[in-house]
């Protein structure tokens, strides 16, 4: 008998899977390791070096401020409070405007992109004027809808709803176009009628595309309720800003960036955590 056929024939050692799977799980807990420690690297750097040329006044610390005077207006809003109110109302003002703002904008950009998606004389017909609005920069039309809505919550939540409509929409409409078709021939071969079709294959299939589109749009949907309180409000972070730059307080500006990053990545954490548990059955990337 050959060599050839003698080592095809020969039994694989499956007792050396485990230690190749443990082997793979050290080194995606080293890498992660290593990416966690080199952001926190990256952090400290540009903080220290902001810090640093703010107090040797090479750039104006008016103007640019510097971390230490960001913690310590955050610290004051924390222990006592802002003008507004505590800092935590004024928070859920505006997390409470975008998230509903956020909603809506996703339902309502989930079902117009899957059905323009699914029925072509709909898409036809109602494109045209889709890409019109599109092109129409959103953020001015946050002044127009504190006309319309006055200063309340309102006028908030439908510019966090402009923001949001537009991305989930084309990531929804881009979805349920590309379906795989066999998918769809093989379940109307089945004897699936439209409306199955679409709750069990197309939205399925573009769930994935519309997860994509979610990670940006919350942050659009802060963007329209933050901009909206900055042009007419009675509370909320857009509010704070305004008022730090109405006062020249610089520190408060950043301070209010600052917590507006730390519930963005709140949110992108939850998002995340949501989508491994939906899609548990595709591999991570640290797995390639």
């Amino acid at each position: 008998m050959s060599p050839e056929v003698v080592s095809a024939s020969a039994p694989v050692d499956m007792s050396k899977q485990p230690d190749r799977t443990r082997s793979r799980a050290r080194a995606v807990r080293r890498r992660r390791a290593l990416v966690i420690l080199a952001r926190l690297v990256l952090l400290v750097a540009v903080l220290g070096l902001w810090e640093t040329l703010s107090r040797a006044e090479v750039i104006d610390p008016f103007n640019f401020s510097m971390p230490s005077e960001i913690w310590d207006q955050i610290s004051t809003w924390v222990a006592h409070g802002t003008a507004l109110g505590s800092l935590g109302e004024q928070i859920w003002v505006t997390l409470q405007e975008a998230l509903v703002g956020w909603i809506i904008g996703v339902v309502a950009g989930v079902v117009l992109g899957i059905a323009l998606g699914r029925v072509a004389l709909l898409a036809d017909v109602l494109g045209p004027y889709i890409k019109v609005l599109n092109s129409i920069p959103r953020i001015v039309l946050a002044p127009i809808f504190v006309i319309w809505f006055g200063l309340g919550p309102s006028s908030k939540i439908a510019s966090a709803v402009v923001l949001v409509f537009f991305p989930v929409f084309f990531n929804a409409f881009q979805g349920a176009r590309e379906v795989d078709r066999n998918l769809v021939a093989n379940a109307r071969i089945l004897g699936a009628s439209d409306r199955r079709v679409t709750f069990q294959v197309v939205i399925p299939s573009a769930t994935s595309w519309i997860f994509t589109s979610l990670h940006v749009s919350f942050g659009f949907a802060l963007i329209g309720a933050i901009v909206g309180e900055y042009i007419g409000a009675t509370k909320g972070i857009g509010l704070l800003v305004a008022q730090s730059q109405g006062t020249f307080n610089a520190a408060g500006v950043y301070a209010a960036m600052v917590i507006l990053a730390v519930v963005a990545l709140v949110a992108e954490g939850l998002l995340t955590f949501a989508e491994r548990r939906i899609f548990r059955w595709k591999p991570s990337d640290s797995e390639h």
